[in-house]
């Protein structure tokens, strides 16, 4: 039985070694082509492996471990991770579709394709954010080069060329020796090397199709979880990546200040401050001056971030130069001369102009973005003679930042990718699929009859749910219910049938009471109810009546047909049973016994409610209106055609053909044949000719029962 424990173990051992072996693949292969220096990779062979023979779980497993070990002596292989599990997602389902066969080549050049976009497209559009657009890296630089010189004029493009053709290549052998695994191994072990993490029997694909198109009311359970995972996947991935490159930037930030006051403080150790009136005024002829330069000059060099290295003495009218480190592309200012003061210090001129140390300023003006730091400079008695000042150049963190969020982004979307896609499979194997199956197995079963009874509950315990979890628990309740209430519907239909035999007993016994009042009926209703019968199923055989041959209208009549002559226990034995024809008033009160019949049941129909008067409506009708005639002379109503009910007009026929074949006191049994005749002549003046032609075309019937009630 599936979903044992020895099942589990073996799927587990199974899927243990499948991953182990695609992790081995890909990094012996990829051993291989870095050893042997060839341009390609061949790190994908195990995942796109695993993931066809074992599906999609193995697959992604194998791909993520590939990526992590080998970032381990290349950590830039980290990042490549979620191209890795998508090429082992497209390799799963690719299997799942039967794209690994040599008898559609077409379809394998299909998945070479998918995979040289995945890896060599969205590799090299990667790779373009990763090293900050840097030109020609990687196996395919070589290849990126010449097609750069030989007419391919973007530097992207030509990267991006070089990257595919690369790739084509690769995830050919990748396809090739994937197609040629399944080809070789057999289907018994691929089928044991298959993990669905499924917990229950495997539904055939017409149940799988039926459990997953079942219609919800508002959002199917499917969608609310796959919505919830993702939902949670994105808004963690951008809370996770968002505070990161917060926090790197700030860092990025810190770390520049610290560098800009180590060389502002480097800087005003060289200087002194009681001679930096002497500085301006002599500059370069001032003792000393001249090393100072040198040193502003080798602290500007000695980063390339850092743009400017100076010594201002800050004044009402702007800033006097001090000293000025002379850059490639603006030459320093020469000492006392004047600088306009920039307008994103003016709220700090006046803690300038009192000496006082301000916090570093970041601002964009027209030497670009730079973040600058104010050093003072003190005389021996205190007093404040001028400030370094040191601006950094903060666009390198704006690079470097962009670079850091596409490697975090990479590292977060293989590993999300890989969490998301586990986290949907868990949910369908363990949440969803289980539901479903319990839904359709129980909308798919009948208990109208044993076999269906029998057939749902066997189709529940066919489920075998193992989740070991509440929905195992409302598997095992929902499979106990059913089997009680399959135990209970047995119980009640087996009361019903011992009823049912009951009250027809009772019944057939009321009206045997009634014809042994009558010395000439002899086995009457037993007859007629015959008749009945027979005449209904000829009329549903030729489609006649049939939007009223219900199974429930037959039924009815066919059992209250014993009660046609239920009346007759209020007519006197003298008139029942005269021996010679009755006078005109007694048989004025012989025809009471329809109207008397009728009375007596409408008194039991009282007795239950409507919707179980069915039974007793049509024994009414049969028991009143049964002498009435299709021309509008019979009695007691005087209804003509289809204004009598069809129960009553059947009953017309089946009565008066026994009565013309029955010995009676006052007459002679009719010989059957003579009988059909009058019944046949009768037929639109007596009868429904429809249902007198139906009980005429009956007729070897019409003879059988007749005679088997005449011996019996």
């Amino acid at each position: 039985m599936n979903g044992t424990p020895e099942r589990q173990k073996r799927f587990s051992s199974c899927t243990f070694l499948l991953c182990l072996s695609g992790l081995l693949i890909n990094i012996g292969f990829a051993y291989l082509a870095r050893t042997l220096a060839l341009p390609l990779y061949l790190d994908n062979i195990g995942s796109a492996l695993a993931a066809a023979l074992g599906g999609y779980v193995p697959g992604i497993i194998v791909g993520f471990l590939t990526n992590l070990i080998n970032g381990i002596w290349d950590y830039s292989s980290i990042y490549y991770g979620s191209l890795t599990i998508l090429i082992a997602m497209a390799s799963a389902w690719f299997a799942g579709k039967k794209y690994y066969s040599f008898k559609k080549p077409w379809r394998l050049l299909a998945v070479i394709a998918v995979f040289a976009l995945i890896g060599g497209g969205l590799g090299s559009i990667m790779t373009w954010f990763l090293y900050g657009f840097s030109f020609a890296s990687g196996i395919s630089a070589p290849l990126a080069l010449r097609l750069f010189s030989g007419g391919i004029p973007n530097e992207f493009l030509a990267q991006l060329s070089a990257d595919l053709l690369v790739d084509l290549a690769d995830k050919s052998i990748t396809v090739l020796i994937v197609a040629l695994s399944f080809s070789v191994l057999p289907a018994s072990l691929r089928k044991r090397l298959y993990f669905a993490s499924r917990h229950q029997n495997p539904l055939s694909r017409a149940e799988r199709d039926g459990a997953n198109k079942k219609h919800s009311r508002i959002v199917s359970l499917r969608l609310k979880l796959i919505t919830i995972v993702i939902a949670g996947v994105i808004i963690t991935a951008a809370a996770v990546t968002a505070i990161s490159f917060a926090h790197f930037k700030a860092s990025s930030r810190q770390e520049q200040e610290n560098m800009a006051w180590s060389v502002a403080s480097v800087a005003s150790d060289a200087i002194d401050g009681d001679r930096v009136d002497e500085y301006i005024r002599l500059g370069e002829e001032a003792e000393g001056y001249s090393q100072i330069a040198k040193r502003f000059d080798d602290l500007a060099k000695s980063s390339e971030n850092i743009r400017y290295v100076y010594a201002y003495r800050i004044l009402e009218n702007g800033c006097q130069v001090v000293f000025d480190a002379d850059t490639p592309d603006v030459p320093g200012g020469e000492p006392g001369e004047m600088v306009e003061f920039d307008e994103d210090f003016l709220d700090k001129l006046p803690d300038l102009l009192a000496g006082r140390e301000i916090e570093p300023v970041v601002a964009s003006g027209q030497f670009g973005w730079l973040l600058t730091v104010y050093k003072p400079v003190y005389d021996s008695q205190g007093v404040c003679q001028c400030y370094i000042g040191v601006d950094i150049s903060m666009e390198h963190i704006l690079r470097n930042g962009y670079q850091f969020l596409a490697r975090v982004i990479s590292l977060f979307f293989a590993f999300l990718l890989m969490l998301l896609t586990i986290t949907i499979l868990f949910a369908e194997y363990n949440i969803i699929l289980p539901i479903n199956a319990l839904d359709d197995a129980m909308d798919r079963s009948g208990y109208d009859t044993e076999e269906e009874r029998d057939a749902a509950v066997s189709r529940i315990r066919d489920l075998q749910i193992h989740t070991g979890d509440e929905i195992e628990d409302l598997y095992h309740s929902i499979t106990g219910t059913t089997e009680a209430m399959v135990q209970t519907v047995q119980n009640m239909e087996h009361q019903s049938e011992v009823i049912n035999k009951l009250q027809n007993g009772l019944i057939l016994v009321l009206a045997d009471m009634v014809e042994g009042r009558d010395k000439c009926t002899g086995d009457h209703v037993k007859k007629t109810a015959a008749y009945v019968d027979l005449i209904m199923r000829e009329l549903k055989r030729e489609n006649i009546y049939t939007d009223q041959l219900t199974d429930e209208f037959i039924s009815d009549v066919v059992h209250s047909a014993p009660l046609h002559d239920i009346g007759k226990i209020r007519i006197s034995d003298l008139i029942l049973n005269k021996p010679g024809k009755l006078t005109e008033e007694e048989f004025e009160t012989m025809k009471t016994h329809t109207t008397a019949g009728a009375e007596i049941i409408r008194h039991a129909m009282n007795m239950v409610s409507e919707s179980d008067s069915g039974y007793l409506r049509e024994a009414m009708n049969l028991a009143q209106f049964h002498h009435e005639k299709w021309n509008g002379t019979g009695y007691p109503s005087g209804l003509k055609g289809e204004e009598i009910p069809l129960s009553a007009r059947i009953m017309a026929v089946a009565d008066v053909f026994d009565a013309l074949v029955s010995r009676r006191s006052y007459k002679e049994p009719f010989p059957f044949e003579k009988a059909m005749q009058i019944i046949q002549k009768d037929a639109g003046s007596h009868f429904d000719p429809a249902i007198a032609g139906a009980f005429c075309r009956a007729g070897e019937e019409v003879r059988r029962i007749m005679e088997s009630v005449m011996d019996s």
